[in-house]
C-alpha cells in the first residue's frame, strides 16, 4: 500500500511537470542575419543614418513580420575587388543570408567586366562555401563604354546567379527609373545625380523587399 502511494504522488508530479513544460513559453528564436554587401548605395551615403537602404529594408521586413537584423556591409567607394578582400570576415557564423550589390563603382572607374565577374565570383564562392542563401543586385551600364563593355558588364549577374543558384534582382536602381529615360530619376536622386535619395531608397525597398522576403524564407 506504501509503495502504491508513493508511486502515486510521483505520477501526479510527473503529470505536473509534464503540465509546466508544455505551458511554458517557448526559447525566444533568434533573429536571422542578413548580411548586406555592397557599396555607398548600400551604405546610405548622404542620408540620415535612418534613410539609408539597410535601415529602411530592415524596417520594411520588420513591419511584414520578419525577424531579422539587417547587417550594413556598404562601404563607400568600394569596387568588387574591395568586396571581395573583406568577404570573409563581413561574415560570421551568424550569418543566415547575403545580398551582394556590387559594381557600381567598377563601372565609374570603367573596369574591365571580366574582372568584375571575376570578383564577383569569389565572394559568391565564399558564400557557397558557407551554404549561404545570396540575393544578387545588379546595374545597368551606361553607353558611354560602348556597346560591348555594357553587353558584357550586364551579363555579369544573371550568368552568376544561374551558375550559384542566387536569386537575382536585376537592376538596383530600376525603381527610379521610367523606361529607359535617366531624367525620369532626377526627383528620387541627390544632387550629385549618382546616389538615391531617401525617397528613391524607399522605391528600391519596396521594390526588392518581395525578394528579400524569398531569401529569408530560404534561411529559415
Amino acid at each position: 500500500m506504501e509503495r502504491l502511494t508513493r508511486y502515486g504522488a510521483l505520477l501526479r508530479r510527473s503529470k505536473a511537470a509534464l503540465v509546466l513544460l508544455v505551458l511554458a513559453p517557448a526559447a525566444a528564436a533568434e533573429p536571422l542575419e542578413l548580411v548586406a554587401m555592397g557599396d555607398s548605395l548600400t551604405q546610405g551615403y548622404g542620408l540620415p543614418e535612418s534613410d539609408g537602404f539597410v535601415p529602411q529594408l530592415e524596417a520594411w521586413l520588420t513591419g511584414r513580420g520578419h525577424d531579422v537584423d539587417v547587417i550594413n556591409a556598404g562601404v563607400s567607394g568600394d569596387t568588387s575587388a574591395g568586396g571581395l578582400s573583406r568577404v570573409e570576415w563581413s561574415l560570421s557564423e551568424d550569418t543566415d543570408a547575403m545580398i551582394v550589390a556590387l559594381g557600381g563603382n567598377d563601372l565609374l572607374r570603367g573596369i574591365e567586366p571580366r574582372v568584375t565577374r571575376e570578383n564577383l565570383t569569389g565572394i559568391l564562392e565564399a558564400a557557397a562555401e558557407r551554404d549561404l542563401p545570396v540575393l544578387l543586385a545588379g546595374l545597368t551600364a551606361p553607353g558611354n563604354y560602348g556597346a560591348s563593355y555594357k553587353q558584357e558588364f550586364e551579363a555579369i549577374y544573371p550568368d552568376l546567379a544561374e551558375e550559384y543558384d542566387a536569386r537575382l534582382f536585376a537592376d538596383f536602381l530600376g525603381p527610379l527609373r521610367d523606361g529607359d529615360d535617366p531624367a525620369s530619376m532626377q526627383d528620387y536622386m541627390q544632387q550629385d545625380g549618382i546616389h538615391p535619395n531617401a525617397r528613391g531608397v524607399a522605391r528600391i525597398v519596396e521594390a526588392i523587399g518581395p525578394e528579400v522576403e524569398a531569401l529569408l524564407g530560404a534561411a529559415d
